[in-house]
């Protein structure tokens, strides 16, 4: 058993997120383990764009209020506490609600065999994130 060497917080790059995010590797596991865990920080409004994951996501929000979207338009509101899995493949973003900051634990694995573990595409538009939201209430 050890300490692993921190690794300097980062910005989130602008190809990937619209706002200001910034996130803290956890962990970025080396083989075998292929985990990847990162604590994100997102400023209010600020978001991924549409990505998915090979092997799907989980999202355990810390604090603040997560918005959670996918293509067919459903966007759930998630609170501390409360935890969203993202199918493997399933195109999505989240991001903090516009009034308040947000923080969650991503977790993902890579598949281990070259393929990219997360696929990027376009900013989320403003009409997108702004859809009504669903709850676990």
């Amino acid at each position: 058993m050890e300490f692993t060497q921190p690794v300097p917080t980062a910005k989130g790059p602008a190809e990937w997120f619209t706002g200001d995010v910034w996130f803290d590797v956890i962990c970025a596991g080396e083989e075998p383990s292929r985990l990847r865990a990162n604590l994100v920080r997102f400023a209010p409004g600020a978001r991924t764009h549409w990505h998915s994951h090979v092997l799907g996501q989980t999202l355990r929000v810390i604090s603040g209020t997560a918005l959670v979207g996918t293509r067919d338009g459903v966007v759930l509101a998630a609170r501390p506490g409360e935890t969203i899995t993202c199918p493997p493949g399933e195109e999505h973003w989240h991001g903090a609600a516009p009034d308040t900051f947000m923080e969650h634990l991503a977790l993902w694995e890579g598949a281990g065999n070259g393929t990219p573990e997360t696929v990027w595409r376009e900013a989320v538009t403003e009409e997108q994130y702004g859809r009504p939201r669903s709850s676990n209430d």
